[in-house]
């Protein structure tokens, strides 16, 4: 069968794309021969040319990249991480035990960066409609409270202070007195953690998702965005924990050593009644 032009050309558009142009000796990304970028930039602004169609600024770059290395791994406990090693002691090969341990990145765990990039934007968009950043915070914030609901990327289970989001605020604002960012989202994360202290009463500090939520935003980086940057940090965690049970062996390893074992607190054990048409055991 022979293809009219009209289905060559509806062929060629099933599939359509800005970001990369291969033919046989050549690939092009977003433009740029692939040999030009290979050895001359470094993963995170190939991240920012993929995302964004442009390299960054040095100093932005760089601000991206301190955002991507601090995410990269919270502990074998956290639900990513062992799952992923819990699937090598399953039979998984890396391929599979890193599959299973990103899908376990969702809203709950995995997704308050982006959350927190929701928040600020709405915030900024309060502000861009005329409220003044400390009523804009407390619009947003005080009717999440209200709410009862859980404000993303601020307070963290484990640390008092994530000493995480502290580094990185320290770089948010260097970068800002540097000029290579705005800074608005900076003073719009510490506005929030303010209101939620105010209204706790006591100190609720910013976490990792809050921070680089800060850093993402100020990049320039939509909130879907932030959930895949967040991915690829913790992907390198996953990585390397899936390749250490690999390398530690062990059968089917549970989320707890068996002698700790689990609570029941279902029925007591019953006596199963008769059964209508059963013959009575012999």
């Amino acid at each position: 069968m022979v293809m009219t032009n009209d289905e060559l050309s509806a062929a060629r558009k099933w599939w359509r794309t800005s970001i990369i142009d291969i033919e046989p000796g050549s690939i092009r990304v977003r433009g740029y021969p692939i040999q030009d970028l290979i050895g001359r930039i470094g993963f995170a602004p190939m991240i920012w040319l993929m995302l964004r169609g442009e390299l960054p600024a040095p100093g932005r770059s760089a601000l991206l990249e301190a955002a991507l290395v601090a995410a990269v791994d919270h502990g074998p406990q956290a639900p990513s991480i062992a799952i992923a090693r819990m699937s090598v002691t399953c039979g998984l090969g890396i391929n599979g035990a890193m599959a299973s341990g990103v899908n376990a990145l969702g809203d709950i765990h995995g997704g308050a960066g982006q959350q927190a990039m929701q928040l600020y934007h709405a915030v900024r968009e309060a502000m861009a409609g005329g409220l003044s950043i400390e009523h804009a915070v407390e619009k947003e914030i005080f009717a999440r409270l209200d709410r009862k609901e859980h404000i993303p990327g601020f307070g963290h289970r484990f640390h008092r202070v994530d000493p995480r989001a502290t580094r990185l605020l320290g770089l948010v604002d260097e970068a800002a007195s540097a000029g290579e960012i705005g800074g608005v989202f900076g003073e719009i994360g510490r506005a929030c953690e303010q209101a939620i202290e105010r209204r706790a009463r006591k100190p609720v500090p910013m976490n990792i998702d809050g921070a680089t939520a800060v850093i993402y935003s100020e990049l320039g980086f939509n909130p879907e965005h932030g959930r895949g940057l967040f991915i690829l940090s913790r992907s390198v965690g996953i990585l390397a924990h899936a390749y250490e049970q690999h390398v530690q062996g062990g059968r089917i390893k549970g989320p707890m050593p068996p002698a700790i074992g689990y609570q029941y607190d279902g029925l007591p054990p019953r006596v199963m009644p008769p059964i209508c048409n059963e013959k009575p055991a012999e």
